[in-house]
C-alpha cells in the first residue's frame, strides 16, 4: 500500500472553518475504490496545522488519486488555505492495514 502523511500550516483566518472548506475533496477521496482512509487531524499543540494521514490500496490506486479531478481541483484552490507549502513523507510499503503496536502492555483480559 502507499501511505502518506501531510503536515498542513493552515492560515489562521481559515483554521477554525478548514474541515469544512476540505470536505468536498476528502468525501470524494474516500470513495476512490483504491482509498483504504483518509483521515485528518488537529494539532494540539498548533490549532493552525492540520495533519491528513492517508493510505491507498498500491501505486496504481495513488495515481488514480493524484490524476483525479478533485484533486486536480483541491492543489489549485486549496493553496489559498495554506500559509505554508504542506510537508509530506510517503512511502509504499507491504501491507493493506494497520499494524498493532506490540510494544503496548496490556492488561490481561
Amino acid at each position: 500500500m502507499i501511505t502518506i502523511t501531510v503536515k498542513w500550516d493552515v492560515k489562521p483566518e481559515y483554521a477554525d472553518d478548514y474541515m469544512e472548506l476540505t470536505r468536498e475533496f476528502t468525501e470524494a477521496t474516500r470513495a476512490e475504490p483504491g482509498c483504504l482512509w483518509f483521515d485528518w487531524s488537529r494539532s494540539v499543540d498548533n490549532p493552525n496545522e492540520y495533519v491528513l494521514v492517508e493510505a491507498f490500496r498500491d501505486g496504481a490506486a495513488g495515481g488514480e488519486h493524484v490524476n483525479s479531478e478533485h484533486f486536480k481541483k483541491a492543489m489549485a484552490t486549496h493553496g489559498e488555505y495554506a500559509a505554508s507549502r504542506p510537508k509530506i513523507i510517503s512511502y509504499e510499503i507491504p501491507q493493506d492495514d494497520w499494524s498493532e503496536l506490540g510494544e503496548l502492555q496490556m492488561p490481561e483480559a
